[in-house]
């Protein structure tokens, strides 16, 4: 069996700030190239540095929230906030430093045609801007 690659880029329409439960919209859009691995890897990269990837609870929507009561407790905002980088915004800096926290990448194995992650993950966009755009995220399927 000779590996195989595929990659498409999937847009993300412009989410309110938070984290969003993004799994249904992925696996739309990649199905049918992921039907076609037994056992492989699908890589997500995210092209964006306000915004982040994590995998976390797909059932109770209160994690959600959760977390953004979290990082918005953890990274101070406003223009009281120690941050030199405002020309974009009070939002731009703490939406960077929570992108780095959570990362712009994600791997999750390929088993039998399906993302193999636990019965309660899920993959997330986290949105940490108060003015969105639509996001890209780039997905390479590798594997036989």
């Amino acid at each position: 069996m000779a590996a195989k690659w595929a990659q498409k880029t999937v847009v993300i329409p412009a989410h309110r700030r938070g984290c969003h439960l993004i799994t249904p919209k992925i696996l739309r859009e990649i199905e049918g190239d992921l039907a076609g691995f037994k056992c492989g890897l699908a890589h997500f990269f995210l092209q964006h540095t306000s915004a982040s990837l994590t995998i976390n609870e797909n059932y109770d929507s209160d994690v959600q929230a959760d977390t953004e009561t979290f990082l918005n407790r953890i990274v101070p905002e406003g223009h009281n906030a120690p941050w030199r980088h405002t020309m974009e915004g009070p939002d731009d800096m703490p939406a960077h430093i929570k992108s780095s926290m959570f990362g712009c990448a994600l791997t999750i194995p390929i088993t039998d045609g399906r993302l193999n992650m636990g019965t309660w993950q899920g993959i997330w966009l986290c949105e940490h801007r108060d003015h969105a755009s639509p996001r890209k995220i780039v997905i390479t399927l590798n594997g036989v």
